[in-house]
């Protein structure tokens, strides 16, 4: 082992020696001598430049003939030849045949130089750092990007069956566009209204609610006790009279609804670049699979189409599934009497999209606001969805997304943590399709190249 080390430095060093060596340079020849035979050398190469005022060349030296100059001229063209690797005639003729009017290039640099391998390391680090903080600041955009695309491999099974009805691309992407801004709509005038008579009528009664509690029995013994009233009433005063504490009320206002509008903003440009990449999803595919090798392009086409196929159909399940969810529980909470019932439908459809645990959540949102009402009803609500659970599991999914890739259960749960751990409830909704997506590779790809070698 130690042979081989001092064997690899040696060729190092010899490799960087002769890296830092001039062009022209043979080994073993120096002085004047050398010089002047490179400069013969150069000036036999080079052609001449015309309205160039060279000086005369200098006359042979005493007792040596210029036949003499001439041999050794052509010696020295034959061992820098030699040392570069080339005839001597192609290494005459290079510089001018290349249209080089200085000479041929000399050696390249040494790669196996500490420097060289410092800097281009040192250069590949600064790269890569600001990669990352390129991406880091563009983590917005990115996920609003993925979103847009992931609604629009949803969406475009909807506007493939409408093309094959004999409906124009473009006629049938405005009737989808349309429909999804309808049900958004309906659920804002679902959500909000609700949202804002119960925010009001909570801040019209709560002047009620503490003279309630500051009536309470346990409230004026405490108050007897440690005057605790009092001491309320004056650090209320001092804050309400501190600029620094109205200062950060407003700034969490200020905070609040910039996070509003932010959201808002967001929506809007999710929905617009939705609609442009179902406009021209076509076209984006083809610029996609035009960068694919014409050798494997067939089978990445295949593949790719068959994973978008089955990321919109789970996308599609998953949203009926979790729409007949809502629809169910907004009916049960009617019947029984639970308060908030379009709201809490509402909001058990949306936990619905997230796999595995969605449903769980729901109901016991649901539950948790019937106890406050009444036990009775929570209990009721518990017995629904445990029900309804059973059905969903085994008659109502199974028939739903038997079009979908399937997706071991182990799988599937990995999926969603890492995609919750990751982008929260976005990863979630993510993680079963990217994991379906690797598994059809998996399956289609590396399996087969290993039983072949």
């Amino acid at each position: 082992m130690w042979d081989r080390w001092r064997e690899f430095r040696r060729r190092q060093r010899e490799a960087l020696r002769e890296s830092n060596r001039p062009w022209g340079e043979v080994p073993g020849q120096v002085g004047e001598e050398d010089v002047r035979l490179q400069r013969d050398l150069l000036s036999t190469v080079l052609p001449p430049v015309e309205g160039a005022n060279r000086p005369a060349p200098a006359p042979p030296a005493e007792g040596r003939p210029a036949t003499a100059d001439a041999a050794s001229a052509a010696a020295a063209g034959a061992a820098a030849a030699e040392a570069t690797g080339a005839p001597p005639a192609e290494a005459a003729a290079e510089g001018a045949a290349e249209g080089r009017r200085f000479g041929p290039a000399g050696r390249p640099l040494n790669r196996q130089s500490p420097f060289y391998v410092g800097f281009v390391g040192a250069f590949g680090v600064i790269v890569a750092l600001g990669l990352w903080h390129l991406i880091g600041r563009l983590g917005t955009v990115i996920t609003l990007i993925v979103v847009a695309l992931f609604l629009t491999l949803a969406l475009d099974p909807i506007v493939s069956f409408l093309t094959r009805r004999d409906i124009k691309r473009p006629a049938a992407v405005a009737i989808v566009f349309a429909g999804v801004v309808v049900v958004f709509t309906l659920l804002g005038l679902l959500v909000v209204p609700p949202v804002v008579d119960q925010g009001t009528q909570l801040v019209q009664e709560a002047p009620s609610y503490v003279n309630h509690v500051l009536d309470s029995r346990v409230v004026r013994q405490v108050d007897r006790d440690y005057h605790v009233v009092d001491k309320i009433s004056s650090e209320f005063n001092k804050r309400i009279t501190d600029s620094t504490f109205l200062s950060q009320v407003f700034g969490g206002v200020l905070g609040a609804g910039r996070a509003v509008l932010t959201g808002v903003f967001q929506f809007f440009t999710v929905l617009i670049l939705t609609l442009f990449f179902l406009a021209n999803l076509p076209k984006v595919k083809g610029a996609a699979y035009g960068m694919v090798p014409a050798s494997r392009r067939p089978r990445v086409i295949s593949l790719s189409e068959e994973i978008m196929r089955r990321t919109g159909s789970y996308a599609i399940g998953q949203v009926a599934v979790a729409t007949i969810n809502a629809c169910f529980s907004w009916l049960m909470m009617t019947i029984v009497g639970i308060p908030y019932a379009a709201v809490l439908a509402v909001l058990v459809g949306v936990l619905g999209l997230v796999p595995m645990v969605g449903a769980s959540l729901g109901a016991g949102l649901v539950c948790t606001v019937a106890l406050f009402d009444e036990p009775r009803k929570a209990i009721i609500a518990l017995i629904y969805y445990i029900v309804y659970q059973q059905v969903e599991n085994y008659l109502v999914v199974p028939r739903i997304m038997q079009r979908t890739v399937s997706v071991p259960g182990a799988v599937t749960v990995v999926a969603a943590l890492a995609g919750g751990t990751l982008l929260g409830i976005l990863g979630a909704l993510l993680a079963i399709p990217i994991a379906a997506g690797l598994l059809l590779l998996y399956e289609e790809v590396l399996l087969p190249r290993q039983h072949r070698h």
